[in-house]
C-alpha cells in the first residue's frame, strides 16, 4: 500500500513513517499541502493521512480540493478536537478523523480497519449484481465501478459513503443502528459514533435525494437508525 503522510511536525511524521514502514507499507512524506496535492495527481496513492495545520494549503483545503478529483481515502489526523471540527472534516470528504495527542497504534489500527474496509467492498462487488436500480431507475448504482448516478447524472461519493449506501441497499428496509453502521462501515465500534454516522447520512442524502430534507431512499427510524426504503427494481449481471 502506498501512503502519502502529510503531516508538518517532524517528530511526528518520523514516528509515523517508521510505524507505516514496519507494517510494509510505501511512504510518500511530506509537510507541504501543495507538495501533497502535486503528488496525488502525480502518483498512484492508496491512502492519505492528512493533519489539517500544515504548510503551503491549509489540510481542509488539501482535502476539498482532492475531493475535486479522486476518492482515495483520507485520514484526517489534528490537534483541533471541537465537535464542530470533526463534522467540518467528514464535510470536507474525510474518511477518519483522529484528534491529537494520539497513540500511534491507534493509527495504525485505523489505517488496517480502513483497508479492510476497502478491500471487503471490492469482494463485495465481485460477487454482487453489478448494476441495482431503484425507483424507476432514478438512483442506480455501479458495484463495479463504484459509481452512483441520479436521474442519469453520475454523482460524486467518498468511499465512505459508497460504503454506506452500499450497505443500506443490500437489504433493503432492514434497520440498522448508528453502532451496526459503524461497524460495517468503518470496521470498528466507536462509543462516539452518533454524530460521525449521521454526518455521513447527511452527506449522502445531499448528493442522492431531491430533497435532503425530506428523504425517500436513506429514511430515518427515530430511536433505531436508518434504512433503505426502496426495494431494487432491476438488476444486470
Amino acid at each position: 500500500m502506498e501512503i502519502l503522510l502529510v503531516e508538518d511536525e517532524e517528530a511526528i511524521r518520523d514516528v509515523l513513517k517508521s510505524y507505516f514502514l514496519n507494517e510494509g507499507w510505501n511512504v510518500r512524506e511530506t509537510d507541504n499541502g501543495k507538495q501533497a496535492l502535486q503528488w496525488i495527481q502525480n502518483f498512484k496513492i492508496d491512502l492519505i493521512v492528512l493533519d489539517l495545520m500544515i504548510g503551503g494549503i491549509q489540510g481542509e483545503d488539501v482535502c476539498r480540493k482532492i475531493r475535486q478529483f479522486s476518492k482515495v481515502p483520507i485520514i484526517m489526523i489534528t490537534s483541533k478536537v471541537k465537535e464542530a471540527d470533526t463534522i467540518n472534516g467528514l464535510n470536507l470528504g474525510a474518511d477518519d478523523y483522529i484528534a491529537k495527542p494520539f497513540r500511534t497504534k491507534e493509527v495504525i489500527a485505523r489505517i488496517h480497519a480502513l483497508k479492510r474496509r476497502m478491500d471487503m467492498l471490492t469482494n463485495d462487488n465481485l460477487h454482487r449484481t453489478a448494476i441495482k436500480r431503484f425507483n424507476r431507475g432514478r438512483l442506480s448504482i455501479n458495484h463495479t465501478t463504484n459509481e452512483v448516478f441520479v436521474n442519469g447524472e453520475r454523482v460524486e461519493l467518498t468511499h465512505t459513503e459508497f460504503k454506506l449506501l452500499a450497505v443500506l441497499t443490500k437489504r433493503p428496509g432492514k434497520i440498522y443502528s448508528r453502532h451496526d453502521l459503524m461497524y460495517e462501515v468503518h470496521g470498528y465500534r466507536n462509543i462516539d459514533v452518533g454524530r460521525t454516522i449521521d454526518m455521513h447520512i447527511r452527506n449522502l442524502r445531499a448528493k442522492i435525494e431531491e430533497d435532503p430534507r425530506e428523504p425517500i431512499y436513506i429514511v430515518t427510524k427515530i430511536g433505531s437508525g436508518y434504512k433503505f426504503d426502496f426495494q431494487s427494481e432491476a438488476e444486470i449481471s
